[in-house]
């Protein structure tokens, strides 16, 4: 949860993509509504690639990898000034935030004991809806003091150094297999 709230903190720049579209790309309203539509593109394909997987090895991993993708993907949108490369990373982000996600989710219920499980589920909506919007505010104090490419580069390298950090405290989760026994499924004493 902590590294979620720390990858949609810094790395939401949704509130942004108006004024980069029109202001650094220079693009129209048609073009505009493309690229808000991109992270769904890339969420969708990878739903449907990880559908067709029963079994995901290497979960911590790979968790950890596409939080790092998703700030790299962030990093390419900021940098980048050619639409067709802004897409692609906006896709790549939903496609990142996608696995992450997926992921995130299917460890917690897997791990959370059934007794903890409402009260996990109360604070995981608390990371999941507060990061976003606090990340928007912010990207928006950023953006405004030093500039909107600066604040969308910025927030993919804030993403990353906070997976390096969720990696240095937890780092049984660079080992983390999805294969451990099930916690949740333990009688309770």
């Amino acid at each position: 949860m902590i590294l979620d709230f720390i990858a949609t903190f810094f790395s939401s720049a949704n509130t942004l993509l108006p004024y980069f579209a029109q202001n650094v790309l220079r693009v129209g309203e048609v073009a505009y509504g493309w690229l808000a539509s991109a992270q769904s593109v890339g969420a969708v394909c990878v739903g449907l690639i990880a559908s067709q997987y029963s079994h995901i090895r290497r979960q911590g991993p790979l968790l950890l990898g596409a939080v790092v993708v998703f700030g790299v993907a962030t990093i390419v949108f900021g940098i980048s000034r050619i639409y067709a490369l802004v897409f692609l990373a906006l896709a790549l982000m939903g496609a990142a935030d996608s696995v992450s996600t997926i992921i995130r989710n299917t460890v917690r219920q897997m791990i959370t004991p059934d007794s903890l499980r409402g009260r996990m589920t109360s604070i995981n909506q608390i990371f999941f809806m507060g990061g976003p919007q606090l990340g928007e505010i912010e990207a928006g104090a950023v953006a405004q003091f030093f500039g909107v490419p600066f604040a969308i580069i910025t927030g993919g390298v804030g993403t990353i150094l906070g997976v390096w950090l969720v990696a240095s405290v937890w780092p049984s989760l660079t080992r983390y297999s999805g294969d451990e026994p099930n916690v949740a499924s333990v009688p309770a004493d």
